[in-house]
């Protein structure tokens, strides 16, 4: 049967078409276009939630790509301020490799007609951002680099031959069979359910950053790649770990629209932090100031909202009328605002903005669950610890994108064309899972009448998902965000539970961020001390018995299942008491 074509009597068994490939790419940001370009002489069809080129986390990147590029820089001192910034449970050998071989990744994009920013000298031209201790980030048009980045990945996968792009589909389970991953099942724009089966499955799908109110994510980022694994039974590590960014441009209504992003290079370049009486604060914060590690100036501005006062972002002084020149993206943001970062200092709040937990993965982006690799934001390799470096989540794309797709050329892309066809019996059993996936609302008669009654009640239905996401989103921000305790813990937690059984059957995006809110808050309650992104108010120091990593597997009722013997007592005392 050739790629996409329909399989008989398939609309009947609960999807309408059949496609195979060697390899399927989920997710089109800069990890899966660089693992999609990598795989060749391998077919490889990639889906993407929205059109290639938009939607993705990396098209919104504004810091750049940091790389030991400079001639007083090198990996090695590169991996010390990745290793400082991780607040010790960095991966090292998984860091020494992402900056080994960040050069060569940067100047891959080079080769493929990228255009970063150039010195007066004609060479690249480095910035610096908060917590590294040389000028090495890479940027383009100022504060584009994700767009230039994901532009030129996209025009070279437009022209690879053996990569095919499914646009706008929406990627509903995985399939598993016989503890290996197959396939997965998606829904297409056009109202197709399509069987998509390869023998390799990678997930790129980036974070979860819509599980918060206020995040800097696209409407994209709902975390679909990471539920699938957990459904799946594939291993999980360092869920607790949440990044948030210090200075998302504060306006609009809360959860209506992701917030605009204020690039840290502003602050790197000398933009500095006022409260509503025009005074710096950071100074008395961390002896870096302006640019300490994300957790601590996020967490200074917290701090201040709570407490009912304000915080702004000043870059008169530091940037002023060189504004659309040297950071056009930030002030086309703050125009469409209202706002004019050359006059008036900028208002600011902390937002969700990166995952350093994920499906855990070896250097090559293998899971748990065989037939299945994941990379970017949705694994977690350990490059990161429990706090990323600024500027290092693309360069993690590119690499260990190309590590997977190095994996899958290698010896493993001959075991991967050998099984390429689909015994009937088999197929048969496929189909009979999605079956099970397909929503009840997509089968029946096509007539007005059924048609009209199952429209009204899809709208009922949408409607009621968009307020439980909305709960969601909120219970997460209050309980299980910037600032933790046990008492606001298991007060979501439960919250969470109660919702999960009163929709038992939800899926799509909606379910993806409730499942995925559980584990998350399960995680955050399990460590009981503060780390990088995870900071707990009833435990503030960092615990040595907890100077480790925290794997788990989604149970079959969605909750949360440890292999730590610490995490898992910890977990079920505190659920007991209230903490």
């Amino acid at each position: 049967m050739s790629r996409g074509a329909p399989a008989g009597g398939a609309g009947r068994r609960g999807f309408d078409a059949v496609s195979r490939s060697d390899v399927l790419v989920v997710g089109a940001g800069a990890a899966g276009l660089t693992a999609a370009l990598g795989c060749a002489p391998l077919s490889v069809t990639v889906l993407t939630k929205a059109r290639l080129g938009s939607g993705a986390a990396s098209a919104w990147a504004q810091g750049g790509v940091a790389s030991a590029l400079g001639e007083d820089d090198n990996p090695a001192l590169h991996a010390a301020d990745t290793i400082a910034a991780g607040a010790g449970l960095n991966d090292r050998a998984m860091v020494e490799l992402l900056t080994g071989e960040g050069p060569q990744r940067v100047r891959s994009l080079l080769a493929l007609g990228a255009h970063f920013d150039l010195a007066a000298d004609g060479r690249l031209a480095l910035g610096r951002e908060g917590a590294h201790s040389r000028r090495r980030i890479v940027h383009a048009r100022g504060d584009s680099t994700g767009a230039e980045i994901l532009d030129t990945l996209a025009r070279a996968v437009r022209q690879a031959p053996e990569v095919r792009v499914v646009e706008e589909a929406f990627a509903a389970d995985l399939l598993v069979e016989d503890g290996r991953a197959v396939g997965l099942f998606a829904r297409h724009c056009d109202g197709r359910r399509v069987l998509h089966l390869a023998p390799a499955v990678v997930l790129a799908t980036g974070g979860c950053g819509r599980l918060y109110l206020y995040s800097t994510n696209p409407r994209e980022a709902t975390g679909d790649g990471l539920a699938m694994a957990a459904r799946a039974g594939a291993r999980l590590v360092d869920l607790e770990f949440v990044q948030f960014h210090p200075t998302a441009l504060a306006t609009g209504e809360p959860g209506a629209e992701p917030l605009a992003l204020l690039t840290e290079a502003l602050r790197g370049e000398g933009a500095v932090l006022v409260d509503e009486r025009g005074r710096r604060f950071m100074a008395a914060e961390h002896p870096d100031r302006e640019l300490a590690p994300r957790d601590v100036v996020a967490r200074a501005i917290w701090r201040r909202l709570a407490a009912g006062g304000r915080a702004w972002l000043d870059a008169r002084a530091a940037v002023g009328k060189d504004f659309p020149r040297r950071f056009p993206t930030v002030f086309a943001l703050c125009r469409a605002r209202g706002l004019d970062p050359r006059r008036e200092a900028l208002p600011v709040t902390p937002a969700a903005h990166y995952h350093m937990g994920g499906i855990a993965t070896d250097e090559s982006g293998r899971t748990s669950l065989a037939g299945l690799w994941a990379c970017g934001e949705v694994a977690s390799t350990g490059v990161h610890g429990a706090n990323r470096l600024a500027s290092n989540s693309l360069l993690e794309a590119l690499v260990f994108g190309g590590r997977v797709a190095a994996d899958l050329r290698s010896a493993e892309g001959e075991r991967l064309r050998s099984r390429r066809l689909v015994a009937p019996a088999r197929l048969a059993r496929l189909a009979a899972r999605a079956s099970r996936l397909a929503p009840a609302e997509s089968s029946g008669p096509r007539g007005g009448g059924a048609l009209v009654r199952r429209t009204r009640r899809a709208g009922r239905g949408r409607e009621s998902e968009r307020s439980l996401t909305l709960e969601v989103r909120t219970l997460l921000w209050e309980d299980v965000g910037l600032v933790r305790d046990a008492a606001g813990l298991v007060r979501a937690a439960a919250r969470l539970d109660e919702l999960a059984a009163e929709h038992p059957a939800l899926g799509g995006e909606a379910g993806n961020l409730l499942g995925l809110g559980r584990l998350v808050t399960a995680a955050a309650l399990a460590r009981r001390e503060s780390r990088g992104g995870h900071y707990r108010s009833d435990h503030p120091a960092s615990d040595p018995a907890w100077h480790r990593r925290l794997f788990l597997t989604a149970a079959a009722d969605g909750s949360a299942r440890f292999e730590s013997a610490l995490a898992e007592p910890e977990r079920r005392l505190m659920a007991a008491d209230g903490g």
